[in-house]
């Protein structure tokens, strides 16, 4: 399909970003991935949190913040001042979509609440993240990404057996909430197109990791047993864990009978197949100890490439436990376009991931560094709002902005 246009399906919205951190930022880095133009309000002075979680940094800035603030343009805005709440809402009548993770509550005592906002602008888009949600005995806990990992019960079923809760490697709960509201905010947009006018959208860290409980939720709902941690393996598929090699280690996701009988095959172990005891994944899981310490002391007595190729060469599942600069490296990841690089005003090229998705005839791009705190203030405002140097100067001088 010829490509229609290179703006991205988002083109043309306007997105006021009051977020911080992780969860919003990466909400509003997707959108702007997509086309939609970002205008990313901070504290003056301040700015987010994460301009200042390092080391590593690069031209001042923290590798936390440059990898998801791309695409988004940085004004600076003193909430604590009113007529930077009354600027706030003439930006806000120019907005599509405003994004906050203020505690709940917080919007509505600065008076730029949903029901405010909204009666200036009835088709913005009002979305609301939280650590807990908007209402609720609970609503004013404030929950960063380890704190709901830990409540929600994802460490509970996190790490080895026999050792202690473990949170998942990156903030995943926040990033899993950031694309939810991002998805979310799109059909907002589209539902909008049929309404004519706008909505709130209200979710929180919590809500999203309940969801992702999915199958392990879903066990405990139907039989009643609360799942413990089960390391790399799996309570109902076996064998689908990583194993130790000669030099390494390696993961294999034996998820069909098909597959089973390819895996005993690539092994040299058909009578594997054929055993009992294994036949069927219903005998694999309950045999589960008998068959992994069994292959355990087959998989040691190769190394890993050795195994990855007689099991790819019989489309068994599976993979080499990779640190991450071989995954950025591989030729996969290029060619999917998965690295990129942009040109930053103080940290000269800065690479990043790329974009995770690919649309035909209108590409998502990366249009924009991460900005400077307040690099775009002059801009947005003339943009937007229309207004004079002079009297930018005059809030600039009154610390507004």
């Amino acid at each position: 399909m010829a490509q229609l246009n290179n703006s991205g399906p988002l083109a043309g919205v306007r997105v006021l970003d009051l977020t911080r951190v992780l969860a919003g930022p990466y909400c509003t880095m997707f959108l702007g991935d997509l086309g939609a133009e970002v205008v990313k309000v901070e504290q003056p002075g301040v700015g987010d949190a994460t301009r200042g979680w390092g080391p590593p940094f690069a031209g001042g800035e923290s590798a936390y913040f440059l990898c998801v603030n791309r695409n988004k343009k940085s004004i600076t805005l003193n909430l604590k001042s009113p007529e930077g709440i009354e600027l706030l809402k003439r930006l806000a009548a120019c907005a599509d979509v405003l994004i906050e993770n203020f505690r709940p509550g917080t919007m509505e005592r600065l008076e730029l609440g949903e029901k405010e906002l909204r009666a200036i602008n009835p088709r913005l888009i009002y979305a609301s993240l939280s650590g807990f949600g908007a209402d609720g005995p609970m609503s004013d806990v404030p929950g960063y990404d380890l704190i709901i990992q830990a409540w929600g019960g994802l460490m509970s079923i996190t790490g080895m057996p026999d050792g202690e809760p473990t949170k998942v490697g990156v903030a995943i709960i926040d990033l899993v909430a950031g694309l939810m509201l991002g998805n979310s905010i799109a059909a907002a947009l589209f539902a909008r197109e049929k309404l004519g006018i706008g909505q709130k959208i209200d979710t929180s860290l919590l809500e999203a990791e309940v969801a992702c409980l999915i199958n392990a939720g879903s066990n405990y709902l139907i039989e009643g047993k609360v799942p413990g941690r089960w390391g790399n393996a799996h309570p109902t598929i076996v064998p689908y864990q990583s194993f130790q090699t000669a030099d390494g280690f390696v993961v294999v996701g034996v998820a069909s009978e098909g597959i089973w009988r390819r895996f005993c095959r690539a092994l040299n172990r058909d009578e594997l197949a054929a055993d009992p005891r294994f036949a069927q994944n219903a005998n694999r899981v309950e045999n589960r100890i008998a068959l992994i310490s069994l292959l355990a002391e087959i998989f040691v007595t190769r190394d890993t490439d050795s195994w990855l190729h007689l099991l790819n060469q019989t489309e068994v599942p599976c993979a080499p436990v990779q640190t991450i600069d071989k995954v950025f490296n591989a030729s996969q990841v290029r060619h999917r376009e998965m690295l990129a690089e942009v040109d930053h005003p103080t940290a000269g090229t800065v690479r990043m991931a790329g974009i995770p998705v690919k649309f035909s005839a209108t590409p998502a791009s990366i249009r924009l560094p991460p900005p400077l705190l307040g690099q775009h203030t002059e801009e947005v405002l003339i943009s937007w709002l229309g207004m004079s140097a002079a009297e930018i100067n005059e809030l600039k001088k009154n610390k507004v902005v």
